[in-house]
């Protein structure tokens, strides 16, 4: 395991107690809602717990934690990440990547210039973007074929192809 890359991932944040007998309603950050599923583990602060029930509800999951009996026992994990260990990571088709791998990463031109470093990912229907700092200052990246032209993890590095008129938007004056 790389250095940068986190042992325990988050695939879900805890919002608030649910109705009175300790159930939790999630924001689901995991592209596997499965997870969610009654009797699958999950780690918050990376000690596991157990899923009892579970059911969907305006795009979040409302959850019922094994030994979260009451809306003080939910309280306490407001704002806490589910996760699993990394160990746990579904293995991804060719091309396709977890948003932990894709931040940090040092992107170039395909001509050369170090534009910067990926800081923060923003998805859409459409296609995501990647907002990258450097010394251009903020750049918005689409994540689409046309633009991102290579990702090697093992370098840190991604490489696009700026369609006309990206950078220009973006420089300082």
């Amino acid at each position: 395991m790389s250095t940068t890359e986190p042992e325990y991932i988050t695939i879900g944040q805890i919002l608030a107690p649910w109705g009175v007998r300790g159930k939790i309603r999630v924001a689901v950050t995991t592209d596997f809602p499965q997870r969610f599923a009654p009797g699958e583990k999950v780690y918050i602060n990376h000690r596991p717990v157990t899923i009892d029930s579970a059911q969907w509800h305006k795009g979040r999951v409302i959850i019922k934690l094994s030994g979260t009996d009451s809306v003080a026992a939910a309280q306490k994990l407001r704002g806490q990440a589910m996760e699993i260990p990394r160990s746990q990571l579904k293995v991804l088709p060719e091309g396709e990547y977890y948003l932990f791998q894709i931040i940090g990463l040092k992107v170039w031109t395909t001509g050369g210039e170090l534009l910067g470093v990926v800081t923060e990912i923003h998805p859409s229907r459409g296609n995501d973007t990647y907002l990258v700092k450097g010394d251009r200052g903020e750049i918005l990246i689409p994540a689409i074929e046309d633009v991102v032209k290579s990702i090697d993890l093992g370098k840190r590095r991604m490489v696009i192809e700026p369609m006309e008129g990206l950078l220009s938007l973006n420089s300082r004056t």
